[in-house]
């Protein structure tokens, strides 16, 4: 089931989410729902308080968008209660985007590496390294998780830029093609 997007200015966007339990109504439907509404949004990842709820899950699949013959090297999967244990290596910058922000794009600075505990859907223990594209998006993830959102990370004047553009998205007033729950 498609769900709809939470846009920006919806205060679950701004929240620290809450650790699951094995016990959590309906896990497995929840993240076909998540990969459903990911993959109809065009997008490489989506966390849960994107859909409305304040729960450190995400999903994300890099493989649809590694160059050809390099599929192998994208990931699919999902991150439940993850905890970022370092980030290291060279920061870079790397143009992203958001499903809740649409329309706006900016450089963001991350570092290329992580090193990330997680549970995965049948709740057994991860401890793994991502680099490059596939850190990038965890770490933007992660950050949802976190009630942090790529927009805090762009350098002043650029979110001086684009501050009608939100103020846009916050009312409303931003044409998508996916379902949107907007604030009010």
């Amino acid at each position: 089931m498609i769900l709809p997007i939470f846009a920006f200015g919806q205060p679950v966007l701004k929240k620290k989410a809450l650790d699951i339990d094995a016990d959590y109504p309906d896990l497995s439907s929840l993240i076909a729902n998540m990969y459903e509404t990911m993959y109809h949004a065009h997008g490489v990842g989506l966390a849960a308080p994107q859909i409305g709820l304040s729960i450190r899950l995400f999903v994300m699949d890099t493989m649809q968008v590694m160059e050809e013959g390099e599929k192998e090297k994208g990931i699919k999967k999902a991150f439940i209660n993850p905890e970022k244990i370092e980030e290291t290596g060279e920061i870079k910058p790397y143009e992203e985007g958001c499903l809740s922000i649409p329309q706006i794009r900016g450089d963001v600075d991350r570092p290329e590496i992580i090193h990330i505990k997680y549970l995965d859907e049948q709740f057994v223990e991860h401890i793994e390294t991502y680099e490059g594209l596939n850190a990038r998006v965890i770490q933007h993830e992660y950050d949802h998780i976190e009630g942090l959102l790529f927009i805090e990370k762009l350098k002043p004047l650029k979110k001086q830029l684009i501050k009608r553009k939100l103020d846009a998205i916050r009312k409303g007033q931003v044409e998508v093609d996916y379902r949107m729950k907007f604030v009010g």
